[in-house]
C-alpha cells in the first residue's frame, strides 16, 4: 500500500538540514536530472488515472527533496496551523513562482485535503497540463473576472461540499512582488459563502526564477532561501474587509520579518 514519504506538518517548523549539497550549475542539474524525471514519471500515472493523493503528494515532496539536493534551502513555519481547527480551509498566498504550485501539496494535503485554482491555459501547457488536470482543479479562463468569480465560487462550493479546501492566489498572476492592491477578495468571498476558515500563506520562492524564454524554467539560486509561513485559521465575520486586511498583513509582516520589504509594492 502506497504511503506518504513524509508529513511536513507533523511537526510545526522544517527547515532544510546542513548537509552537503550539489552547487555546481544547479539550474542544469535541477531541470534535466530531476524535473523532468519527475515530470515523466507523473505525466505517465495521471494517463493511467493512477495519480491519486499519495502519489500527487510523494511526486511533490520529490520536487521539494531534489531542490535540496541542488542546494536550496527551505525554511518552513506554521504548519500546525493546518490542523489546530478542522479543514478544509480556503489558503490565500502570494505568488512568486511556479515552485509553490508544486511544493504546497506536499506540505497541505496529507493533512487537510486541497484542490488548486488554475488558469485554463495551464491545463493545455505540454509538460504540466495532463498533471494539473488530474487533480480536480477549479478552472477559470482570467479573461472576464465576473464568469472567474461565479465559476470560483460554484465549483468551490462542490469542493468544499467533499471535504477538499482550496489553494487561491489572488494577485491572479505569478509576480516576484507582493502588491496588496492587487490581492483580491475571492478566497474571503468563498470562505464567507461556505463558512470555512481562511488561512493566510506568505512564500518567498525566487530561488526558482522565472525564464526568458521558458517562464518556469528559470534560475535556480540556490543562495536564496525559499520561506513559506502558515498563518492562523481566520473566521469570516460580517462582510469580509476586516479579514481580508489581516491576510493582507500577515504576508507583508512576513515578508518584512524576511528582509525582503523590497518586494512588497
Amino acid at each position: 500500500m502506497l504511503e506518504y514519504k513524509r508529513i511536513y506538518a507533523g511537526n510545526d517548523n522544517y527547515k532544510t538540514s546542513g548537509k552537503d549539497f550539489k552547487r555546481v550549475f544547479p539550474s542544469v542539474y535541477f531541470y534535466l536530472v530531476h524535473l523532468l524525471r519527475i515530470i515523466f514519471y507523473s505525466n505517465r500515472q495521471a494517463r493511467k488515472n493512477i495519480y491519486d493523493d499519495v502519489r500527487w503528494v510523494n511526486s511533490s515532496i520529490d520536487v521539494i527533496d531534489c531542490l535540496e539536493k541542488v542546494g536550496v534551502k527551505f525554511d518552513i513555519t506554521g504548519m500546525k496551523n493546518l490542523s489546530v481547527i478542522p479543514g478544509p480551509f480556503i489558503f490565500v498566498s502570494n505568488h512568486m513562482s511556479i515552485l509553490e504550485t508544486l511544493v504546497l501539496p506536499g506540505l497541505i494535503h496529507p493533512v487537510t485535503k486541497v484542490v488548486f485554482v488554475m488558469k485554463e491555459e495551464l491545463l493545455k501547457f505540454p509538460l504540466f497540463g495532463t498533471l494539473s488536470g488530474a487533480r480536480d482543479p477549479i478552472v477559470v479562463g482570467r479573461q472576464n473576472p465576473r464568469e472567474d468569480l461565479i465559476s470560483v465560487l460554484n465549483q468551490g462550493a462542490e469542493r468544499i461540499k467533499n471535504g477538499k479546501g482550496v489553494v487561491i492566489f489572488p494577485q491572479r498572476t505569478r509576480s516576484k512582488y507582493f502588491i496588496p492592491s492587487s490581492f483580491n477578495t475571492l478566497g474571503i468571498k468563498l470562505a464567507k459563502k461556505n463558512n470555512v476558515p481562511v488561512i493566510p500563506v506568505a512564500i518567498l520562492s525566487d530561488a526558482w526564477g522565472t525564464g526568458k524564454l521558458l517562464k518556469d524554467f528559470g534560475k535556480i539560486d540556490p543562495s536564496k532561501e525559499v520561506k513559506i509561513s502558515f498563518g492562523e485559521p481566520i473566521i469570516i465575520k460580517g462582510n469580509g474587509n476586516e479579514e481580508h486586511q489581516h491576510a493582507i498583513d500577515f504576508i507583508g509582516g512576513k515578508f518584512k520579518e524576511w528582509g525582503r520589504e523590497d518586494l512588497i509594492k
